[in-house]
């Protein structure tokens, strides 16, 4: 009897075990998936994060593929908005002169009131013999204003907050300005960097000053509009996410950022303006040098 007692006993515990080892299985397995899909969530919202952060509306994306040669030559999101650019500005002052009259009416003054502002510009900087590098000025003027007007429209693209872009601007002035120089005075070019009247001994301090502050100009031309384009927008999207996000918890308190959004807002577009007159009067003075020599 009482074998037959402890065989029943060993054999209900037996059963008692093995759920409990296959509990503690099926416990292992759930716990395994869980931690699986809450990783796969984390990185999700990283990448949900990375993808809708201040830096996301700078890159540049590829709309056309063209390869030619191994030489990418894809049609980007970049040129996409340098077209807009050139057909708005074409667009405009088309329009402006179509009818000219008398009395104009706001296109054709708005028109008018950039040309005048580019011709005085050109007029009181390089002289009249920048008459015959008003296109150029003014051609460049429009382009950077207009990008940088652009670029405030949200979903658009801003050119000109591209180093790549605004340093190639910037080295074609200086290489323009360069040979006009050299074509106009020779090697008398090289007075430039010894100003006329200075004192024989002093070459040796003001020559490699002159050199290094000439040789930075499209260094500092191109960073200049860069950074201010790029710290405007970053600072953009950075109080557009506080606006929504504090929105979302009451009406109260996103009121706050959305009012400090609207402000930088109209700040960004005065210093859209500002950045562009500052680019286009500073290659007429490039260009007052190269003429006249100081």
């Amino acid at each position: 009897m009482d074998s037959e007692t402890e065989q029943e006993t060993e054999a209900g515990h037996g059963a008692s075990e093995a759920p409990l080892e296959e509990g503690t299985a099926s416990d292992i397995a759930a716990d395994a998936i869980a931690g699986e899909d809450a990783a796969l969530h984390a990185l999700a919202d990283e990448h949900h994060a990375e993808a809708h952060g201040p830096l996301e509306q700078f890159e540049i994306k590829p709309l056309i593929d063209i390869n030619v040669g191994g030489i990418d030559l894809s049609f980007t999101n970049s040129a996409l908005w340098m077209a807009i650019a050139v057909g708005v500005v074409s667009l405009l002052f088309i329009a402006a002169t179509r009818t000219q009259r008398l009395v104009p009416n706001r296109l054709q003054s708005l028109a008018e009131m950039l040309y005048g502002v580019v011709a005085s510009m050109v007029r009181d900087n390089v002289g009249h013999e920048g008459r015959r590098y008003f296109p150029f000025i003014f051609t460049l003027f429009l382009f950077v204003l207009f990008g940088n007007l652009l670029g405030l429209i949200p979903y658009s693209f801003t050119y000109t907050s591209h180093i790549a872009v605004t340093f190639a601007m910037a080295i074609f002035i200086f290489i323009g300005v360069t040979i006009i120089g050299i074509a106009r005075h020779g090697v008398h070019f090289g007075r430039l960097f010894f100003p006329e009247g200075a004192p024989l001994w002093t070459a040796v301090i003001l020559i490699p000053i002159e050199l290094v502050s000439y040789l930075s100009r499209p260094i500092s031309l191109s960073v200049r509009l860069f950074a201010n384009m790029t710290v405007g927008h970053v600072l953009l999207k950075v109080i557009a996410g506080f606006v929504i996000g504090l929105g979302a918890f009451a009406v109260v308190p996103g009121v706050i950022p959305f009012a400090a959004l609207v402000a930088i807002t109209l700040l960004e577009l005065l210093v859209a303006v500002i950045q562009a007159y500052v680019f286009a009067i500073l290659a007429c003075i490039y260009l007052h040098d190269a003429i006249h020599l100081h």
